[in-house]
């Protein structure tokens, strides 16, 4: 008797394909639970590091009349700069360690996981890495997450050049 795939399916015992089926039900809620975890915990990163470097600048370059000067601009967005990129690998190692820890076989070093994670991360996607079967599922999430958090530090970078358009290089506007 030839059936065609889906009669082949639909004959079988219904507690065949359910117990296979719930198996990958798990793990995949599994990897959505560790992602969910590392997006809060990157979040956090980047909310703490983002929220001190603000009060960093403040402090350090605010006169006394609530503007920046037009010497310091460069200092202040070349610095804010760097510290978020410091922020985002911070955030991108987070990722590797969880990935070495899950898929230690797939990610055998731990620069090849940092180097999968920042092609992840920055959704870039080379493809050269990739990972088997539920565990994808992080890389979609690291993906989301790096879209989220880089969107962030555009916001921020675009609402520090506008302070500094606005306050401290008044004269270009004229």
């Amino acid at each position: 008797m030839n059936l065609s795939p889906l009669r082949a399916a639909r004959a079988r015992p219904d507690n065949i394909g359910h117990e296979q089926n719930q198996g990958g039900s798990i793990r995949m809620l599994t990897m959505s639970l560790i992602g969910a975890a590392l997006v809060v915990i990157t979040t956090i990163i980047h909310a703490y590091g983002t929220t001190r470097w603000m009060r960093f600048v403040v402090d350090q370059f605010t006169t006394e009349d609530g503007t920046w000067l037009p010497r310091d601009a460069l200092k202040i967005l070349l610095s804010t700069a760097l510290v978020l990129l410091a922020l985002h690998t911070i955030e991108i190692i987070v990722w590797a360690v969880a990935y070495r820890g899950i898929v230690p076989d797939e990610l055998q070093t731990f620069e090849q996981a940092t180097y999968f994670s920042f092609v992840t991360f920055t959704t870039l996607g080379y493809g050269d890495i990739t990972l088997t079967e539920v565990v994808r599922l992080l890389s979609g999430i690291e993906a989301l997450n790096g879209i989220f958090l880089v969107g962030w530090t555009t916001a921020m970078l675009f609402s520090m050049v506008q302070r500094v358009w606005q306050y401290g290089n008044r004269k270009w506007v004229k």
